[in-house]
């Protein structure tokens, strides 16, 4: 009798082990090409100085101290599919991380830190043909209460970044500069930064023709810049900003605090000032927002967080840039609450299923043995 309900219960296993199989390889691999095949770069008129970049951030890679372990693979594979998918797909030559790469960068010691450049540079990987470029956030080396030199090196050697940088791209230039610099104190980090500011505002100009300038300041033609860094410039909150991954009603009512959630007025006016913008990316409030700022004309995207562990419902930016015009686009990935969705209820369907299945089988054994007397 046993061995009979066994053997017909053994191709409801199977078929069930089959099924739960194909569910948890859709959840963890084909969700992710077909949410971001959907996604796609913004119509913007053909040039040969076209630059196709991505704009991610705050990917908080979990370090010793926070976070269990499962908590830590379900993030890191979460990301990992998701940027390699899209690099395949969307195949970018200039990605852009903006800050915040590290959850614990600025508590770890010398070989946990190591561990997470390794971490790093193993989940973001790029193809040939593809540049990574980073600018450093709060949690990287501290907020500017917290700066060292010690941890501002490190960072700055295995991410190659640096307080304030100039890039030069196809003729657009991408100004990358660490927020926490930008506190205006004259410390280390500030103090350098500031000058470095003022000595590419100078090379702008020259590039302008608003003054006769050595060759050395000369970078070529003239294009506003795009600023990129961590923290938002100035503004009181986020009650103007819109689009299903903002924050929550109750959070954009919350004041920021200067030189915590955004830098300060002060810090956002000099950069408007000294370097005119058509564009400035950030990231930090883990939630996304499009501002337009009338001082200065210019627009601003902060991007929220690359990881579910920050934002159930995160997306990332889609560019094409040029000396004289840039188009954005914004691509949604895969919800956390959709993949949990699909295995709870995948998992409901097989316990009906199978209660269904056993008892049709139970009965049948039944009418069959008393049959059989």
């Amino acid at each position: 009798m046993r061995l009979r309900y066994w053997h017909l219960c053994q191709p409801l296993l199977v078929k069930v082990c089959l099924f739960l199989i194909g569910v948890f390889i859709f959840c963890e691999h084909f969700v992710y090409q077909l949410v971001l095949w959907q996604c796609n770069w913004p119509a913007s008129p053909e040039s040969i100085n076209n630059i196709k970049a991505i704009f991610i951030a705050d990917t908080h890679l979990l370090g010793p101290f926070r976070g269990h372990w499962f908590d830590k693979l379900r993030r890191e594979w979460q990301m990992y599919k998701t940027f390699q998918t899209a690099v395949a797909l969307h195949q970018p030559e200039h990605i852009f991380v903006l800050g915040d790469l590290l959850d614990e960068g600025q508590y770890v010691g010398g070989e946990d830190f190591d561990n997470y450049v390794r971490r790093f540079y193993s989940l973001f990987s790029t193809p040939d043909g593809t540049e990574l470029h980073v600018v450093p956030g709060n949690h990287d080396m501290g907020f500017h209460y917290r700066l060292h030199p010690y941890l501002n090196d490190r960072f700055s050697r295995a991410f190659n970044s640096s307080m304030v940088k100039l890039l030069s791209i196809k003729g657009s230039y991408f100004v990358l500069i660490n927020s926490m610099a930008l506190e205006g104190d004259g410390c280390f980090l500030c103090k350098p930064a500031q000058d470095r500011i003022s000595l590419i505002s100078a090379k702008l100009k020259c590039c302008r023709k608003d003054r006769e300038c050595p060759k050395s300041m000369k970078l070529g033609s003239y294009s506003q810049p795009i600023i990129l860094q961590h923290f938002p410039l100035y503004r009181e909150s986020d009650e103007e900003c819109s689009g299903p991954d903002s924050a929550p009603d109750i959070e954009k009512r919350k004041k920021f605090r200067q030189r915590w959630e955004c830098i300060s007025k002060e810090s956002t006016d000099m950069l408007l000032d000294y370097l005119n913008p058509r564009l400035v990316i950030d990231g930090h409030t883990h939630n996304g927002c499009h501002k337009y700022h009338a001082y200065g004309k210019v627009h601003e995207y902060t991007v929220p967080s690359f990881s579910w562990r920050n934002k159930n419902n995160p997306s990332f930016l889609m560019g094409i840039i040029s000396p004289d015009h840039f188009n954005i686009s914004k691509c949604y990935m895969p919800e956390e609450t959709t993949v949990l969705l699909i295995y709870a209820v995948s998992i409901i369907l097989v316990i009906i299923y199978s209660v269904y299945k056993i008892k049709s089988r139970t009965i049948y054994i039944r009418k069959y043995s008393s049959h059989m007397k």
